[in-house]
């Protein structure tokens, strides 16, 4: 589910906004208008996965999310004017998110407790592995059998993989086993709570909560960073690796992200400070970004070193903030908590194609390349990781005094 959600609808965009710019003509400022879209109302549809889920099941919910996700995509390669690029946008937005984070930590929450972070991390593995097979694969798809045959093939793989997986594998839960979570007959005694003594934040005061508010402005300015950058990545790097290279090293940035999940999740034992291992990830994927800004487009290593060090924190992005949420939050506040400042994020980093399309357009008319006309690009990724940075340490402060 993960590598499919991912795959197509995380880490495609990127790849789309790159082919329909070639194939229409049109301003990169329009397409990229068109990825914000897919982004911000899949965040409309993530704010309500949790009904959805209680009513339908994570399954079912994800069938049709496929099946709105391949005709989105199919969109994207046919559109003729604007409109038709929008109307595509919106069903693609829709439907990737039903197999986003949302819903893979729906489905492993029942499952794990104490093991829960090295459960997400291998689990949200299938994210990265999206990015490892998709970013090369949308490629050479688009070059061999052209946009549409591509889109459609990736379809159908998508809709049958998840039909066969909602019925044998996310109807199934631990009681059906004769378990409790992590495992642990039934016989044993419950998992181990939440190590802070919270109380559940009903309605309004959740939204009056120092925690939820520096959780959610955390995780929507490093994801914002992230989706601006990524967004833009392949086309910065088509200059100075070439097409097929460029969308390898998409993959090589992803594949960064497994070890640093898995790296991270050993990290976390109970009783860790998990906004300070979250604020460390983002200090590595600064670093990525410094590098980049101080190279040219000759010096291939310190591109792939800069790439590797980004990539290490793409998963932890998206796989922190649900632990952070079940060890600061009320058990029963975890599923809202973790829906809304996923919503919130992806609402905020939907913005952030267009705007660093901005950004990039006003560098030049020549098209971004590295050490050239990226400057301000990498500058304005930096800053909002800082933010990011901050916002986990602040919410670490307000965590310790309670």
């Amino acid at each position: 589910m993960a590598l499919l959600g991912w795959g197509v609808g995380f880490y495609g965009p990127s790849i789309f906004l790159h082919a329909v710019v070639q194939r229409t003509g049109w301003s990169l400022m329009l397409v990229s208008a068109a990825v914000t879209v897919h982004y911000l109302f899949g965040a409309l549809v993530v704010t309500r996965l949790p009904s959805l889920h209680r009513r339908f099941g994570v399954g079912p919910t994800a069938v049709v999310g496929a099946a709105c996700t391949a005709v989105g995509v199919v969109g994207w390669s046919l559109a003729a004017q604007p409109w038709q690029l929008f109307f595509s946008a919106l069903l693609s937005g829709a439907g990737w998110v039903t197999m986003g984070a949302v819903a893979v930590n729906a489905a492993i929450a029942p499952w794990y407790v104490r093991a829960r972070p090295m459960a997400l991390a291998r689990a949200y593995n299938g994210a990265s592995l999206g990015g490892v097979v998709f970013s090369p694969l949308w490629v050479l798809l688009i070059a061999q059998l052209g946009f549409t045959a591509g889109a459609g093939l990736v379809g159908l793989v998508m809709v049958a993989v998840m039909a066969l997986l909602s019925p044998t594998v996310f109807t199934r839960t631990p009681e059906q086993l004769g378990q409790r979570p992590d495992g642990e007959g039934l016989g044993a005694s419950a998992p181990c709570p939440a190590p802070l003594q919270v109380r559940a934040l009903p309605g309004r005061l959740l939204w009056r909560n120092r925690r939820f508010l520096s959780l959610a402005l955390g995780m929507s300015a490093g994801l914002f960073a992230q989706i601006g950058l990524l967004a833009h990545l392949f086309s910065v790097l088509v200059p100075a690796l070439g097409a097929q290279a460029a969308g390898w090293a998409m993959g090589f940035a992803t594949a960064c992200a497994i070890a640093g999940r898995m790296f991270v999740a050993r990290l976390l034992p109970a009783g860790t400070q998990r906004r300070f291992v979250a604020a460390l990830a983002y200090g590595v994927q600064l670093a990525g970004s410094i590098v980049l800004l101080c190279v040219d487009a000759q010096q291939v290593a310190w591109i792939l070193l800069g790439v590797a060090l980004f990539g290490s924190g793409i998963g932890n992005a998206t796989s922190l903030p649900p632990l952070i949420a079940q060890a600061e939050f009320a058990r029963e506040d975890v599923p809202r908590v973790v829906a809304l400042v996923v919503a919130m994020a992806q609402a905020s980093y939907a913005f952030a194609p267009a705007v660093f399309g901005f950004v990039l357009s006003a560098a030049g008319a020549g098209g971004p390349h590295l050490g050239v006309n990226t400057s301000a690009f990498l500058l304005t990724v930096a800053a909002v990781q800082v933010l990011a940075i901050v916002s986990f340490l602040a919410g670490w402060l307000t965590t310790s005094r309670a």
